[in-house]
C-alpha cells in the first residue's frame, strides 16, 4: 500500500487530520483491525508524528474530553467557599466551553459500525470514575460525609457521560452540549445536596460522662452511632467521637473535660455538662461577630495542641459554645 499522503490532505500533520483519518478507518475496517501504522499512513504522517498528538489509538476519541476533564479537576481543586454543590455544577457546565463535535461524538454514534462498543464502555467507565473522584473530593472538602460524597460523585460521573452521549445522538453540532449538561446536572444535583450551607461547617455536641464506658457503649452500640475517632491523654483523659451523619457526639470523662479547660481557657470558664462546639472557617473573626451580636466571650481564640484554634463563648439561652477552626497538619 502506498505511503504517500492522499490527494488534498495538508502536508503538515495535525490533530484534526489524524483524527479524521482514524475515524475513516474505524468505519471502513473496524476499530480492532485498525493499527496506529494504518492511521499514520492514511493521514500521510509518520508513526512518531501520531504520538506527537495522541498517546494511543483510543486517545484519538477521548483526547478532547480528557483536556476538559483536566480543567474540570483544576476548577474543583481551586474552588473557594463552602458551597461545594454549586462549585461542582459550575465546573460541570464548564466542560461544554468550546466543545465542538469531534471524533468522540462520531464514535459514540457509530460505535456499532466501528466495532468499538466494548472499548467505548471500558474507556467511558474510566472517565466516569475520573469525574466521580474529583466531585467526591470537592464535596468532602465542603463538609459532606464520605458515603454521601462517593454516591454523589458516582451520580455526577454518570451525568457527564450521559449528557455527552445524548448530545452526540441528538446530532452534535445541532444543539449545544451545555443544554444536555444542564439537564444532567439537574438530575445529579439532589444527590449532592446537603443541609443548607452557612458559616458553621460542623455541629459537635460535647457531653461530659462520668460513667464513660457505659455511656460510650450505649450511644455507640445501642443507639448505633459508629465510633469515628478516639483519643487518650495524661491523667486518664479519654474521649470518643461518634458519628451521626454530619454531626458528632463527643463523650468525655471528667479528666478529659479538665484537660480541655486547661487548654481552651484561662481556668476561669469551666465547661458546662453540655457544651456546643461549632466548626467555623475563622475562629477569631466569628467570635468577634458573635460578641457584637450579644454573646459573651469566656475565653479568647487560641491555638490548641491538636492543631485547631478554639474560643469559648456564652450565647443566647445560656448555651456554652466552643468555636473551633481546623488548621490541618503542620508543615
Amino acid at each position: 500500500m502506498s505511503t504517500e499522503p492522499r490527494a488534498g490532505r495538508p502536508k503538515a500533520s495535525s490533530r484534526e487530520t489524524i483524527a479524521e483519518a482514524a475515524c475513516e478507518l474505524f468505519l471502513e475496517q473496524g476499530y480492532e483491525q485498525t493499527s496506529i501504522v494504518d492511521i499514520a499512513r492514511r493521514a500521510g504522517v509518520s508513526r512518531s508524528s501520531f504520538f506527537n498528538y495522541f498517546s494511543s489509538k483510543s486517545d484519538v476519541l477521548w483526547a478532547g474530553l480528557d483536556e476538559r476533564l483536566t480543567v474540570f479537576e483544576q476548577r474543583l481543586e481551586e474552588a473557594d467557599g463552602t458551597d461545594a454543590p454549586a462549585a461542582v455544577r459550575a465546573a460541570t457546565l464548564g466542560i461544554a466551553e468550546s466543545f465542538a463535535p469531534d471524533s468522540l461524538a462520531l464514535g459514540i454514534v457509530n460505535a456499532g459500525a466501528m466495532g468499538l462498543e466494548a472499548e467505548y464502555e471500558r474507556d467511558a467507565a474510566l472517565r466516569r470514575a475520573r469525574v466521580a473522584r474529583a466531585v467526591a473530593a470537592r464535596l468532602l472538602l465542603g463538609g459532606a460525609d464520605r458515603v454521601r460524597s462517593e454516591v454523589a460523585g458516582a451520580a455526577w460521573g454518570g451525568a457527564v457521560l450521559a449528557a455527552i452521549e445524548a448530545w452526540a445522538h441528538d446530532g452534535a453540532g445541532r444543539t449545544s452540549l451545555v443544554r444536555f449538561l444542564s439537564l444532567a446536572a439537574d438530575a445529579a444535583s439532589p444527590v449532592s445536596s446537603t443541609a443548607p450551607v452557612g458559616d458553621v461547617a460542623q455541629l459537635r455536641v460535647v457531653v461530659q460522662a462520668a460513667a464513660f464506658d457505659q455511656t460510650l457503649a450505649f450511644y455507640r452500640d445501642v443507639v448505633g452511632m459508629p465510633q469515628a475517632e478516639a483519643y487518650e491523654a495524661d491523667g486518664g483523659a479519654r474521649v470518643a467521637i461518634l458519628a451521626a451523619g454530619r454531626a458528632t457526639l463527643e463523650i468525655a470523662n471528667p479528666a478529659q473535660v479538665d484537660f480541655i479547660d486547661r487548654v481552651e481557657t484561662d481556668g476561669d470558664a469551666p465547661s458546662d455538662r453540655i457544651r456546643l462546639a461549632l466548626e467555623v472557617v475563622d475562629t477569631a473573626t466569628t467570635a468577634s461577630r458573635l460578641a457584637d451580636a450579644g454573646a459573651e466571650i469566656e475565653a479568647s481564640a487560641r491555638e490548641t495542641p491538636w492543631r485547631s484554634v478554639n474560643a469559648r463563648l456564652r450565647g443566647p439561652a445560656g448555651l456554652q459554645l466552643t468555636l473551633f477552626q481546623e488548621l490541618g497538619p503542620a508543615d
